[in-house]
């Protein structure tokens, strides 16, 4: 299959995105790799399909020029037992993955930059919702299970998905409170996060416990997938002041590709909302976080991959100096990563 841009792309475009380094904070693809589906094979899904997932593969992340990826591993929170066993099972499908050669396993931004030289695509990991470590009764019990995940990998850690855990509350879903933040144990994995260099996700987290989170000071905060709500009003986005608190925090925030949170299809949404970012944040703050293969539907020119070089152009023609599209494209998350080494995980 041979991908044709939906937009044309001028000369200047291909060598900016042939010069980057483009990283995803955030996709759902090892779900279905857990399953079974093909990483190594092109898929071309059905309209319908493409609601769900479908959207990532080897030979779409080649296409595109991707030097790396996040999978973000999503357990089902009702109920949590078992959740931390699905969470080693998912981590096990993305090791076997590797060895079939669909990517490199990295962890740092040298290693990506390593993988990028060697022709490999690199391949991380971060935890969707913090209701895969489980409920205990010994907190400690709890950060320990957090530090076998980091053992294997885990980059960051998405403290809330869509619903309530031992942790805080989600910004929508069940059990959705927006006067309560982060709990005492929530306070206690935060401060484990710092200790062991994983990065804290703020991506879904209700805004009490956002703050709540800043004033831990745990480091670089991450959102790794989102809307901006001075673009589009929605639950989902995140205001001017979270916001500013990432990037005062030398974090960095990826910009969801959903129609839906972005207010507008196509790359025109994409785009305004990184101009925001980059307007409210700083050129330092802003990355990409699709959410391919996350039960959404992409906007129209970002459907997979191998479309980002329409993102690139649609850049470039809103005025983004090359500099700083490289920044967007993947700059900024090597940044953060070399800022946020993992440590005493050996």
């Amino acid at each position: 299959m041979t991908w044709t841009p939906s937009i044309p792309l001028s000369d200047e475009a291909r060598a900016v995105h042939a010069a980057s380094t483009p990283i995803d904070l955030h996709t759902d693809t090892i779900k279905f790799i857990s399953r079974g589906y093909d990483f190594l094979a092109e898929h071309d899904p059905s309209w319908a399909v493409r609601g769900i997932g479908g959207h990532v593969d080897l030979p779409r992340l080649r296409a595109g020029h991707m030097a790396g990826l996040f999978f973000g591993i999503w357990t089902f929170p009702k109920p949590e037992v078992g959740c931390l066993a699905e969470a080693h099972r998912q981590l096990d499908a993305l090791e076997k993955a590797a060895q079939a050669g669909a990517f490199r396993l990295c962890r740092s931004a040298d290693e990506i930059l390593a993988a990028r030289q060697a022709g490999e695509v690199a391949g991380l990991c971060g935890i969707e919702g913090a209701h895969c470590l489980e409920r205990g009764e010994r907190s400690q019990v709890v950060v320990e299970r957090l530090l076998s995940l980091g053992r294997r990998g885990v980059r960051y850690l998405g403290l809330l998905h869509f619903s309530k855990n031992a942790l805080g509350f989600p910004a929508m879903g069940w059990g959705q409170d927006p006067s309560q933040g982060l709990t005492a144990l929530g306070c206690e994995i935060v401060d484990a996060c710092r200790e062991f260099g994983i990065l804290v996700d703020l991506a879904h987290i209700n805004r009490k416990g956002f703050f709540d989170v800043v004033a831990r000071k745990p480091g670089p905060l991450l959102v790794s997938h989102t809307g901006v709500a001075g673009v589009t009003p929605h639950w989902r986005n995140i205001d001017d002041e979270q916001v500013r608190a990432v990037a005062d925090s030398a974090g960095v925030i990826g910009v969801i590709f959903a129609p839906r949170f972005l207010g507008q299809s196509g790359l025109a949404g994409v785009v305004s909302h990184l101009l925001h970012l980059l307007k409210v944040a700083g050129e330092d703050a802003v990355a990409l976080g699709s959410d391919w293969d996350g039960f959404v539907r992409p906007t129209k020119g970002l459907a997979s991959p191998a479309e980002l070089p329409n993102l690139t152009e649609a850049l470039l023609r809103a005025g983004v100096r090359p500099a700083t599209v490289h920044k967007i494209l993947g700059e900024n998350v090597l940044r953060l990563l070399r800022a946020v080494p993992p440590k005493l995980l050996a």
